[in-house]
């Protein structure tokens, strides 16, 4: 049901589009919050101590799936409703063509909802190749939406997403064949078996040692591409630009955590035998965050900034979902969750900027404080939490991501880790003072700007109460996080 639903909805979306918009966005949302729905009672069901499953193990949900499914759900139905009336923008309206928008929009709510359930997919599969058909799905349905607008800029972001994606997917491909080529070499797992994550980790320890780190690689490169994981993360920043909003709220907000689930199911398949792979992981993730960070600080262009700092943030999950510990898996799949609030949050304040203003460049916009009270407060929020100050939820994850590294020797990358951190909070504080309470110029002081509706500032609030709640009272996410890090964590510690 889970994957399920919201592909039916998305088949309605594209065959209802002569029903008009309402009827589009109708099912949208009703299939969106239904897809909520299934992921609140899976993630009940599995805090409970249940493994579901189903089609012969084919689909198994744990801790971790339940995690990432809750995430989607959640996330995917806020952005639906944040795109209600997003799409109702004279801008959004004239670069798809006046005449089109009907039909556009039904295409437009469709692959949203495709794009929800092949990510949903991914997150439930049991099956090591169809996880990689899942992963590489989403990237057919996302590069739709990035170049949904089909005008130069936006087809030139497509091209770019899906050339880069697809040839770097296929290096995971050719690590999972390998995988499940190896698993059927031991002799311990039969042909269909040895496709079953579930499975292949009970033999990893079987695993011919000569291919273990050819296939690891390969993993890497693949589902590294994907998350948006330096140096494989060139496609990120102009995917998330030339999105529509709602789209990007996706991209950053679960699709690229949905890569790193990918990867974290497959690699560390191999860290009983190869503890320094964590140690790689790690180091991985630290240069992605100091990267990320780095370029995010020179940008002027609000969604590329936001892009950039995605890049950053990832970089976190990974060195501490990499690390292999328990404590590191649950740091890492906290700041998961977090980022998912707030880095959603924040596109979708810089999609409420653009539909008052206009405009997306930071030194274009100031003094909108008064104007846009509600977006500043939201804004605010958001960049207080991705900047790990407390009482907002980025504190707590990391906090535990540094004592997860510290705890494991590794000072170095903790140090890196902080550092960034007070990078971050120059990057996004800065444009949030410059936007909403530096005196504007003469002719920006002139526009007429004022704030944006409910629908659009709605799913905007609910984010930001969610990152100063899990800030507050972070209890109430560690019974599935405590699931989800069991899951993941192979090493001692």
């Amino acid at each position: 049901l889970a994957c399920g639903v919201p592909v039916a909805a998305g088949f309605v979306a594209f065959a209802g589009g002569r029903l008009g918009r309402r009827f589009v966005q109708g099912v949208a949302l009703l299939g969106s919050a239904a897809t909520a729905a299934i992921a609140v009672v899976m993630a009940v069901q599995v805090t409970r101590g249940a493994v579901l499953v189903g089609w012969g193990n084919e689909l198994r949900v744990d801790g971790l799936s339940a995690l990432l499914v809750f995430v989607m759900g959640v996330i995917g139905c806020l952005a639906m409703l944040y795109s209600v009336r997003y799409v109702e923008r004279p801008d959004f309206q004239q670069r798809v063509g006046v005449t089109r928008v009907e039909h556009r929009l039904a295409v437009f709510y469709g692959l949203m909802l495709w794009f929800i359930g092949t990510m949903v997919w991914g997150g439930v599969t049991n099956n090591i190749v169809m996880l990689w058909v899942a992963v590489e799905a989403t990237t057919l349905s996302s590069g739709l939406l990035v170049a949904f607008f089909w005008d130069r800029r936006a087809l030139e972001a497509g091209y770019k997403y899906l050339m880069l994606l697809t040839i770097g997917i296929t290096f995971a491909l050719l690590g999972c064949v390998l995988v499940y080529a190896s698993a059927v070499a031991t002799g311990a797992l039969d042909g269909r078996q040895a496709l079953l994550l579930s499975e292949i980790r009970g033999v990893a320890g079987l695993l011919p040692r000569q291919t273990a780190p050819l296939a690891a690689a390969l993993l890497v490169i693949g589902f590294g591409t994907k998350a948006g994981v330096a140096p494989f993360h060139a496609w990120l920043p102009d995917a998330h630009a030339e999105a529509p909003t709602p789209v990007s709220v996706l991209l950053s907000g679960v699709m690229i955590k949905m890569a790193l689930y990918a990867l974290a199911r497959t690699l560390t398949l191999f860290y009983p035998d190869w503890p320094a792979l964590a140690v790689f992981a790690v180091a991985l993730g630290v240069f992605t965050m100091v990267a990320g960070i780095v370029l995010a600080l020179s940008q002027d262009d609000l969604k590329r900034l936001f892009a950039y700092s995605s890049v950053s943030q990832i970089g976190y999950v990974l060195a501490g979902v990499g690390l292999g510990t328990y404590l590191g898996a649950f740091g890492g799949l906290f700041h998961l969750v977090n980022h998912a609030l707030f880095k959603g949050l924040l596109f979708m304040c810089a999609g409420a900027l653009i539909h008052a203003t206009g405009r997306r460049r930071i030194s274009e916009l100031a003094g909108l404080g008064r104007k846009m009270p509600v977006t500043g407060a939201c804004f605010l929020a958001g960049a207080l939490a991705i900047s790990g100050f407390p009482p907002f939820n980025g504190f707590w994850s990391k906090l535990t991501v540094y004592l997860a590294l510290a705890g494991a020797g590794l000072w170095w990358a903790a140090v890196l880790a902080l550092a960034t951190s007070v990078l971050t909070m120059v990057a996004v504080l800065r444009p949030a003072y410059r936007i909403f309470w530096a005196a504007p110029a003469d002719d920006a002081g002139a526009t007429p700007v004022h704030e944006v509706s409910a629908t659009l500032w709605l799913p905007m609030v609910l984010l930001a109460a969610g990152c100063l709640a899990l800030g507050l009272v972070p209890q109430v996410v560690y019974p599935l996080l405590d699931r989800a890090a069991r899951a993941l964590a192979v090493l001692g510690g």
